[in-house]
């Protein structure tokens, strides 16, 4: 198995007193482990889960470190919690050095509050949204980055993974859970990518990254309860042969393109931990930053069609 791609040590060490991050799903996982990290080295973090009480219970751990951090309420699911919460984070907050697009959903069928399909609306929509709501404070508070959370999933081992415009919401075909959810990972590259085109000159930046096979609860919306947890415990004592991580592994490749001083010069990119999924042998020790072996991640019409159509779904066309 290749190794695990790893962070400098030293971005590790930077002083980060005074810088504020967003991270959403920051209650568990890649996000809690990002978030800790983050305020280990001094920033402000604000987690932006969907799960109050469960934030404040996991940042509870943070408390001792020293930065600071704190948890608002957001539903990517709904993009009027989407705009509440920014409403809210500006009111309180003038600068904003990073946003970190963490929150993933895995899940069978089902739909947003308004309308969408349920993993292409939470996923990208919800962040998509929420991105383009502190965008000035981002530009304001530049240099600063913007990190979406793809996947290897993006990346087809049979069918190609495209995005559907004629069907995003799987009206008219089989709804397919995994077809739905790499859907939703590639619409988060191209979003990174038509960000860093859209923002060129701005000093933000913006990378989409793959974290890794991380042990989390990203699928237990797949799979009863009972057996999410059985199939966790079963494969523990493979992970190292299967390439799984833990979450302060998982959340190397967004720490990375966060503080890394060359990661600009590679605005837009994707960067990927290690991973055996992909279909191709030499993609599988991951880059930072690395060339998708799926043809539309390079497509820049896709990717712009698809943000001039994500601004029309989320209520912001025309501005």
């Amino acid at each position: 198995m290749p190794r695990t791609l790893m962070c400098d040590p030293k971005l590790l060490q930077q002083n980060l007193d005074g810088r504020i991050y967003i991270v959403t799903g920051a209650n568990s996982g890649v996000g809690l482990a990002t978030s800790a990290q983050l305020v280990r080295q001094g920033a402000h973090v604000v987690g932006a889960c969907r799960r109050v009480e469960a934030g404040r219970s996991a940042f509870a751990s943070l408390a001792c470190l020293r930065g600071s951090a704190e948890i608002m309420a957001l539903d990517l699911a709904s993009l009027a919690s989407v705009r509440r919460f920014a409403a809210a984070f500006l009111a309180k907050h003038s600068r904003l050095d990073g946003l970190v697009n963490n929150a993933g959903l895995v899940t069978s069928e089902g739909r947003t509050q308004d309308g969408f399909e349920i993993q292409f609306g939470t996923n990208h929509l919800g962040h998509f949204l929420l991105t383009e709501l502190v965008l000035d404070v981002l530009k304001a508070s530049a240099p600063a980055r913007i990190v979406c959370l793809s996947s290897v999933v993006h990346v087809s081992r049979g069918q190609p993974v495209v995005i559907e415009f004629a069907d995003l919401n799987f009206e008219k075909r089989p709804y397919n859970a995994n077809a739905a959810y790499a859907q939703s990972k590639l619409a988060n590259l191209l979003h990174a990518k038509e960000l860093a085109r859209r923002l060129e000159g701005s000093n933000v930046t913006a990378y989409s990254v793959h974290p890794g096979w991380v042990r989390s609860n990203l699928g237990a919306g797949m799979l009863p309860s009972f057996l999410f947890g059985s199939i966790n415990l079963a494969l523990r004592p493979f992970s190292g042969m299967l390439g799984i991580l833990n979450p302060f592994e998982g959340a190397q490749t967004s720490l990375h393109c966060l503080l890394d001083e060359d990661a600009p010069q590679h605005n837009g990119a994707y960067f990927s931990q290690n991973s055996i999924l992909y279909p191709n042998r030499e993609h599988r020790p991951g880059a930072w930053p690395m060339t998708s072996p799926n043809p539309q991640a390079h497509d820049p019409e896709i990717a712009r069609k698809l943000y001039d159509l994500s601004l029309e779904l989320v209520g912001l066309d025309g501005n």
